[in-house]
């Protein structure tokens, strides 16, 4: 697959994906399985929520070439009894290169925090998309890579006062998908925790 630039990532990003997780947490020297559903909704750049977040972080709106809307829904194998991971986060691309493969991204709440942030993206070789955050405590670096249309990988690590590896691999539902299993398209419903999932994944 071809992708030119950092907005078209996201949108073929748009959608419904089920993701399978799993975390490394350094401290305790032990691996976490986790699923989640994940939907992702393209925005334009001029949606008042991408040019309330441009204005948030001191950027100018007309910079922005669009965006989307990030919902989800899962759980860890160490939740405890009826614990659950929901949230939702708006984020939108302000290029600073010409070709549009590198520049700022602004969110409305962190990776690693939930507090608004500002972090960076560019795209190698390999059309794989980077993230880097600093945060006051931590700092996160993401990488995101189709391996298909309907295959993501993602990685990701987090240094700081929490020290994890993750891998997911996301795999897009489609609308047979919901009919399948009664899940109405606005609703989001936690993905079940896979136990074989560390030696699915080979971690």
């Amino acid at each position: 697959m071809r992708i030119d630039d950092a907005i078209s990532f996201f949108q073929l990003s748009c959608g419904r994906w089920h993701s399978q997780r799993s975390s490394h947490h350094l401290l305790h020297r032990r691996a976490e399985a986790g699923g989640s559903l994940i939907v992702v909704e393209a925005l334009e750049s001029h949606d008042p929520r991408l040019v309330a977040i441009a204005q948030l972080h001191q950027q100018d709106p007309a910079g922005l070439v669009g965006g989307c809307r990030v919902r989800w829904s899962g759980s860890m194998a160490w939740d405890k009894a009826g614990e659950t991971h929901e949230g939702e986060s708006v984020f939108g691309l302000i290029p600073t290169d010409e070709r549009g493969r590198a520049g700022l991204l602004l969110r409305d709440r962190g990776y690693a925090e939930t507090a608004p942030v500002a972090g960076e993206f560019w795209m190698d070789e390999r059309d794989g998309l980077l993230l880097t955050t600093s945060y006051e405590t931590m700092n996160s670096l993401e990488r995101f890579s189709f391996a298909g249309p309907d295959v993501r990988l993602r990685t990701s690590t987090v240094e700081g006062l929490s020290n994890t590896a993750s891998f997911c691999v996301e795999t897009r539902l489609r609308e047979t998908d919901d009919a399948d299993t009664g899940t109405a398209e606005d609703t989001l419903q936690p993905a079940p925790v896979a136990d074989e999932g560390l030696s699915l994944l080979g971690w």
